[in-house]
């Protein structure tokens, strides 16, 4: 699966991992993620990640 990086701080979304913070499961795509979704670093919304 890719990782998409936040533009804004650096964060790396990997989906083997998920985003425990936000209750997100290991394995989520990000394509999978809720349309409200932010970055657990800085709080970018989600159309500010390019996949890397």
């Amino acid at each position: 699966m890719d990782k998409y990086r936040c533009t804004v701080c650096g964060y790396i979304y990997d989906p083997a991992i998920g985003d425990p913070t936000a209750s997100i499961s290991a394995g989520t795509p990000f394509d999978k993620l809720p349309d409200n979704w932010v970055c657990p670093e800085c709080g970018a919304p989600k159309d500010m990640f390019e996949k890397v």
